[in-house]
């Protein structure tokens, strides 16, 4: 009761968004809600050292460069350096890679101490999720690379995008309440074009689907084929082959000569009427 209580209480005051967020309750405030930003942070590699220590020196020599050029002429620097000087250059950074590494494992290994099993519990799950999430990004990239039709709009997302630049509102989410707001005091007449493309759109996205698993299919990218779809494809694979299964096994059976030679019998009277 009275930690329901307490719950109520915090819940109703203003506080940070690091104290209570929506994926820490309040037991787990409690018991010291943790994350992954708490974790000792892996250090640099010697290379990596290298490469923010001289980046400001020839960001200014090269001002209007991007960065990538800059990685670039940094990348072939130590390279280019003669055999003494690079060799003394990367002793100097491994060295201090070298430090930073034990320095890093010891952090390591008193903050895994510290941990209680709600707390280690609560990582693994952090780490989990974003690896589910980092999985999904890599998977809808790819999908774009492989050029996915976009998914059909509804008929308010149409409405919205037209009139989403004339729309009432400061911020991106007063216009999409104000144009909400106006749908909803739309007639049927008024929302019958936005019904009917959105309807046209379903049909269009339906049909360019349709050619991409069909695509994916001879590209060798079945995972990425709807399950629906790869049912009725391996069906319809099925039924075909052992439709001319069937098809080899009547001609190469005795009924099946004798049919065949009941139909060519009827091919020669029939010539024969025709002389």
């Amino acid at each position: 009761m009275a930690a329901a209580l307490l719950a109520r209480v915090l819940s109703s005051l203003p506080r940070p968004r690091y104290l209570l967020s929506a994926t820490c309750s309040v037991d787990k405030y409690f018991s010291k809600c943790i994350s992954s930003d708490s974790r000792p942070k892996r250090p640099l590699t010697a290379y990596l050292r290298f490469f923010v220590d001289k980046q400001p020196f020839y960001r200014k020599q090269n001002p209007g460069k991007k960065l990538q050029g800059n990685n670039k002429v940094l990348g072939g620097c130590l390279e280019q350096l003669p055999l003494e000087h690079s060799q003394k250059c990367s002793t100097t950074y491994e060295t201090a890679a070298k430090a930073d590494i034990q320095r890093y494992k010891e952090q390591l290994a008193k903050f895994k101490a510290e941990l209680t099993p709600a707390q280690e519990e609560a990582l693994k799950e952090e780490k989990r999720r974003k690896i589910a999430k980092r999985r999904a990004f890599r998977k809808k990239r790819q999908l774009t690379i492989l050029g996915k039709p976009k998914r059909s709009r509804s008929a308010f997302n149409i409405f919205m995008a037209e009139h989403f630049q004339e729309a009432k509102g400061v911020s991106p989410q007063g216009k999409m309440k104000y144009l909400f707001d106006e749908w909803k005091t739309m007639s049927s007449s008024q929302k019958q074009a936005y019904l009917q493309l959105a309807e046209d759109d379903k049909v269009r996205y339906k049909n360019e689907m349709i050619l991409w698993e069909a695509h994916m299919k001879e590209i060798g990218h079945e995972d990425l084929i709807r399950h629906r779809n790869k049912g009725q494809m391996q069906r319809g694979e099925r039924s075909k082959k052992t439709s001319e299964n069937r098809f080899v096994i009547l001609k190469e059976s005795p009924l099946g000569k004798i049919v065949s030679r009941a139909k060519n019998k009827q091919k020669v009277k029939a010539k024969e009427l025709e002389e």
